[in-house]
C-alpha cells in the first residue's frame, strides 16, 4: 500500500456563512446533533484531547464529551493521569471532532478547568458499576507489570463494593473547557475546504471569520 495515494474527494455538503448561528454552541449542538443520528458514526461524542506540558510536549488522545452548553464542553477522568497533571500545569487545551461519513471536523481551542465536585459525583452515580469499579481499580497513566495485577485490583474493589455503592474516587472528576475558539470545517471538492472560525470577544459576542482551507 502507498500511503500517499489514499485520499478523498469531499462532496457530501457546503457551509455558507448565511446559514451559520451567530452562536457557535448552538451550530455546534445542530452538527451534533446529525452526527448522532448519522448511522455510520459510531461515537459522535468522541474527541481528541491535545494537552501541553514543559516536559513532555503535546500529547493527544480520544476521551468522550459528556455535556455542553453555553459555559463549555464537559468530560471526566482521573486528576491523577497523564493529562491530568497536565492540565493542572497548564490549563490551555484543544478539542477536535471528526466525523468522517458527514465530512465535517470541529477544532475547539481554550481552557480547561475542574468542575465542582458535586457536578462530578452526580455524572459518576450514572455511569456503569463496571466502570465506577474501573475508576478506582486503576491507577491511569502509572506504570503496570502485568495485565493480571490490573485484574486483580479490579477484584479487590469489586469485593470492597460488593453492595454495589461505590462512591467517586477522590482523585477522579471532571473539567470544563471554555472555549475562546471554535471552527468549523466542512470537506468540498478539489481540497477547497468551507472553514469559519468563531473568536470570543466578550461573554456573549463572537466574531466569525471564514478562512482559506
Amino acid at each position: 500500500m502507498n500511503v500517499a495515494d489514499l485520499r478523498q474527494d469531499y462532496r457530501v455538503g457546503a457551509l455558507d456563512r448565511e446559514n451559520l448561528d451567530p452562536d457557535p454552541i448552538r451550530q455546534f449542538s445542530t452538527w451534533f446533533e446529525t452526527a448522532a443520528q448519522c448511522d455510520g458514526i459510531i461515537e459522535p461524542n468522541a474527541m481528541t484531547l491535545s494537552t501541553v506540558s514543559p516536559t513532555d510536549g503535546v500529547n493527544a488522545r480520544v476521551v468522550l464529551l459528556k455535556g455542553f452548553d453555553g459555559e463549555g464542553f464537559r468530560f471526566f477522568t482521573n486528576h491523577e493521569s497523564r493529562k491530568g497533571r497536565q492540565i493542572a500545569n497548564d490549563p490551555r487545551v484543544a478539542l477536535s471532532f471528526f466525523w468522517s461519513p458527514l465530512e465535517r471536523q470541529v477544532q475547539i481551542t481554550g481552557q480547561a478547568r475542574i468542575l465542582q465536585r458535586g457536578d462530578a459525583e452526580a455524572y459518576f452515580s450514572t455511569r456503569p458499576l463496571a466502570s465506577r469499579l474501573g475508576a478506582w481499580a486503576s491507577r491511569q497513566s502509572e506504570v503496570v507489570d502485568s495485565r493480571e495485577t490490573l485484574e486483580r485490583a479490579m477484584q479487590a474493589v469489586q469485593e470492597q463494593y460488593a453492595d454495589g455503592e461505590v462512591p467517586m474516587p477522590p482523585f477522579w472528576g471532571g473539567y470544563l473547557v471554555r472555549p475562546d475558539a471554535i471552527e468549523f470545517w466542512q470537506g468540498r471538492p478539489s481540497r477547497l475546504h468551507d472553514r469559519f472560525c468563531y473568536r470570543r470577544v466578550s461573554e456573549t459576542e463572537w466574531t466569525i471569520d471564514r478562512w482559506s482551507p
